[in-house]
């Protein structure tokens, strides 16, 4: 799994240290991987794949062993050093995931994973995200995303009322982060503060970023603007719920919970 902070907000611990971030997100077991792979066989998806906010490169390497012929992007060049020398297969390169260009028709799936689809603050940047998957994937070409869901904070306060402490060791040092959410309903943005502490004697560390909060209907409309059918968009199963998913689930019937789960196909290039 794979955060993108550095886009817009300069640096940031887990980001600038990708082996701390695989400290802090191990995902041992490749959920995200597995279930982004179980979407593109369910839909029958062609081998050549784009994963759009790479991050450390787990999910594409993984898709890579599965036999799929892999490029990942993302906009960290941290991440993507680290992703050529520890999950070597993919392709890596540089892109703003809110506007790139390959070769037209060059994927015949983009995968995008853990909110990555959310630094698309304005429908601007939202626009520029799904006019280039149009570009780069073939007819019939899907998008897999997964990602938090903005109807979740309809009514609900839980993950906003008091900041959620957590932490972890590497090589010796603890890690502690304090982080806090609130929402820009103006913006129609999740924000987060965060800041870290370790043992090791290095001063606080605050880092600000934010996701866009996307509606199940709002996203539906988008995409179709685009050119896409929804095939799939729902709460879970997914690599980030509880339960977490596992072979051979079937996406459920809501859309409320805090992760939202899309499948789409391109049917209309423009």
């Amino acid at each position: 799994m794979h955060t993108h902070d550095t886009a817009a907000q300069g640096s940031n611990l887990l980001t600038d240290n990708p082996e701390l971030y695989e400290a802090r997100f191990p995902d041992t077991e490749r959920l995200a991987g597995r279930w982004a792979e179980d979407c593109l066989r369910r839909y029958a998806a062609g081998p050549r794949v784009l994963d759009l906010g790479c991050g450390t490169g787990r999910d594409a390497a993984y898709l890579h062993a599965a036999g799929r012929s892999v490029v990942g992007a993302d906009l960290s060049d941290a991440m993507l050093t680290y992703a050529r020398s520890h999950h070597p297969g993919p392709r890596y390169t540089r892109v703003d995931l809110r506007g790139f260009q390959f070769p037209r028709r060059s994927f015949d799936a983009v995968v995008c994973l853990d909110s990555a689809l959310l630094y698309c603050h304005t429908n601007a940047e939202l626009d520029g995200l799904l006019a280039s998957c149009r570009r780069a994937l073939a007819p019939g070409g899907l998008l897999v995303a997964e990602m938090r869901n903005g109807a979740f904070f309809l009514g609900r306060t839980e993950l906003l009322d008091a900041p959620a402490v957590s932490g972890f060791s590497r090589q010796g040092v603890t890690y502690e982060s304090t982080t806090t959410l609130s929402v820009d309903r103006a913006a129609q943005l999740l924000r987060r503060t965060r800041v870290w502490t370790a043992d090791d004697g290095s001063p606080p560390v605050e880092q600000r970023s934010a996701w866009r909060l996307l509606f199940p209907q709002e996203l539906r409309y988008v995409l179709a603007a685009h050119g896409f059918d929804v095939l799939d968009l729902h709460d879970g199963p997914g690599p980030r719920t509880e339960p977490p998913w596992k072979e051979g689930a079937m996406p459920g019937p809501t859309a409320d919970a805090d992760r939202l789960h899309l499948v789409a196909r391109l049917t209309r290039h423009t």
